[in-house]
């Protein structure tokens, strides 16, 4: 297996608030990495060529094998990249717990507020796709009605906020102390899109000093060390590349999953989008990883957190 096996690659788009979530990430324990752009919109064919189908972003890359959402990103760069840790304190599974809300509830709040302020003046396959994605099949409605709602949902994002604001306000530079940590990163993206792509996102943040000054110092952090890289690039180091994650049962599995069982994954939330389908290679209370075959690349791991998704048994 060639060196560049463990090389990380990043599939993502500048403007994409969860990949700046990564991005963090990768700033906080200063790693180097290589940035595959992919396109804001749907089809994805040179993602979904390496996911199976999955077309949310961002999507981390390690030779042969894939990691969906930023669950699994953060967890597999932990274990890959131990230190600086992004569990600094003794509360790591709190902070795991906390991140569903941050990723869940707070952040549907930000993209509510920033696609509901837009109203009429997104682009209609914009609209569509991030409507069809966030809001599920009667998407149009759900937009109106966040345009309609706009003053409430502001208002429900200033507690949070002002809870942050408070944690902040000993001076401390990162939410948990001295040591910037998963949960900067983890709240940070959701006020970066804010900040960045509502027109009232600065003024509504100046209210909460500490916190500015926080987000200042995450910004700071910066992403590691970036180096470009073309998709053709990235599924040719798939090919050469076999996957490494070795199976894992759970004898608590909640669904009786066991390696070798051929399932499709997909999002809780309707989103209109393609379930990928592979054969159970880890499946525990974290992580459901699936082996698929793909014409011209060989065999992909493809890995998801549990939280978030649904499993189905195939026949």
């Amino acid at each position: 297996m060639p060196d560049t096996a463990s090389e990380i690659i990043l599939h993502n788009y500048p403007q994409s608030p969860v990949a700046e979530k990564a991005r963090v990430a990768f700033g906080i324990k200063g790693l180097s990495w290589r940035s595959v752009e992919i396109p804001r919109l749907a089809p994805k064919p040179m993602l979904t060529k390496l996911t199976g189908g999955y077309r949310r972003t961002p999507v981390m890359q390690i030779g042969a094998d894939i990691y969906c959402d930023t669950q699994c990103i953060l967890r597999e760069l932990e274990r890959r990249h131990p230190s600086p840790t992004f569990f600094p304190s003794a509360d790591t599974g709190l902070m795991w717990c906390l991140s569903r809300w941050t990723d869940g509830a707070m952040f549907d709040l930000a993209v509510k507020v920033v696609l509901g302020s837009a109203g009429d003046g997104l682009p209609k396959d914009f609209a569509e796709d991030r409507g069809r994605l966030y809001f599920g099949p009667d998407w149009a409605a759900g937009l109106k009605a966040a345009n309609a709602d706009l003053p409430h949902l502001a208002a429900q994002f200033r507690a949070p906020l002002q809870w942050a604001n408070t944690q902040l306000s000993d001076g401390r530079a990162f939410l948990l102390g001295d040591s910037a940590a998963a949960i900067d990163a983890q709240i940070y993206h959701a006020i970066w899109f804010l900040r960045g792509r509502w027109d009232r996102g600065p003024a509504f943040l100046s209210e909460f000093t500490h916190l500015e000054r926080w987000e200042a110092n995450v910004r700071d952090i910066g992403h590691g060390s970036m180096t470009g890289m073309s998709p053709e690039a990235a599924i040719a180091r798939a090919a050469e590349c076999n996957p490494v994650t070795e199976q894992a049962t759970d004898p608590f599995e909640a669904q009786g999953l066991k390696p070798g069982m051929l399932v499709t994954v997909a999002p809780d939330l309707d989103g209109g989008e393609q379930p990928v389908e592979g054969e159970v290679v880890i499946a525990d209370s974290d992580t459901i990883a699936v082996m698929r075959q793909e014409p011209d690349i060989g065999r992909i791991c493809v890995h998801f957190p549990r939280a978030g998704y649904r499993v189905t048994i195939r026949d």
